[in-house]
């Protein structure tokens, strides 16, 4: 049974001072700015293709982001990026800026777009980025890519969505798809319980969230996914900047799961809750390596 610590505080002050992280990082601003800038010169770059539909719905659209092949070239690894913002803001266009770095160590990128509440829920968001890993796994072959080496990645609400696409009951979704299509996956700043973000006032009016939605919605409340072969699993980091809260919820995740689904559970010294994003793109910072060991692990 999973043991679950309860948020230290329940009171309602306490919980917006830890989970606004905009409030927590007064330039949060100027790192928007650079990622919009980073991301708009990513997307001018070859081998860019730019929203491409995985379903019909709103915000049902991705950015592919191709490396160069030559004839008879193996099918290159998959790494999908999930953009946060609380599942009620950004988009995939301001972080375009992910993808070089491993668009040049030979990977295919995609990041995909999702609804934002209070238009719709976070299980509605959570089924979106299902249909954008089934589109993923049925298509991306066409593109260059593995579809048997299908990494995600996620920060903050991306970084809860790409847990709960970790434990997805693939084939009960369509009977076309393989039980494990997400291989492995790295949380960045993620949120795995999602209770306290009821009870939190500058999010509660957006997110409308539901005892039973928190229930289904929540990874750390979930079962440990099954690794076939013992191999895979969720890396789970944050900053070591963050708020207590955020750090707690990235040791939840491993006290939930456990060490063989949760191999690598870490905080980052001297990042916050988006510097942390940044040294993802850094080259030779740990949070980059930890991405290169999912989509080249006999490298790693």
């Amino acid at each position: 049974m999973n043991r679950m610590k309860p948020a230290i505080r329940p009171d309602p002050a306490w919980l917006d001072r830890q989970y606004n992280n905009r409030a927590l990082v007064p330039a949060h601003g100027e790192h928007f700015a650079r990622w919009a800038a980073d991301s708009a010169r990513a997307r001018q770059q070859r081998g860019t293709v730019l929203d491409v539909a995985y379903g019909h719905g709103a915000g049902e659209t991705l950015d592919l982001f191709l490396p160069e092949r030559r004839a008879n070239q193996p099918l290159a690894p998959v790494l999908v990026f999930i953009h946060g913002g609380y599942w009620r803001s950004l988009d995939k266009s301001e972080h375009s800026f992910i993808a070089p770095p491993f668009v040049q160590q030979g990977a295919v990128v995609v990041v995909p777009n999702y609804a934002l509440c209070p238009a719709v829920s976070i299980p509605d968001i959570v089924l979106q980025m299902v249909r954008a890993l089934a589109w993923v796994w049925r298509h991306i072959a066409t593109h260059g890519g593995d579809p048997d080496r299908i990494s995600v990645v996620g920060h903050s609400a991306g970084g809860h969505l790409a847990a709960m696409l970790l434990n997805c009951l693939w084939p009960r979704v369509s009977e076309d798809l393989p039980p494990q299509l997400v291989k492995n996956a790295l949380s960045i700043s993620g949120v795995f319980d999602l209770e306290p973000l009821r009870h939190t006032p500058f999010l509660r009016d957006s997110l409308r969230l539901t005892a039973d939605q928190v229930k289904k919605a929540s990874p750390a409340r979930l079962p440990a996914p099954v690794l076939s072969g013992g191999r895979g699993g969720l890396f789970s980091v944050a900053g070591g900047d963050e708020s207590g809260e955020f750090l707690r919820q990235n040791q939840l995740i491993r006290q939930a799961w456990g060490e063989v689904a949760v191999p690598v559970c870490e905080t980052l010294p001297g990042l916050n809750h988006f510097s942390v994003l940044e040294a993802l793109v850094q080259p030779g910072h740990r949070l980059q390596q930890l991405a290169l060991e999912l989509i080249h692990p006999r490298a790693a």
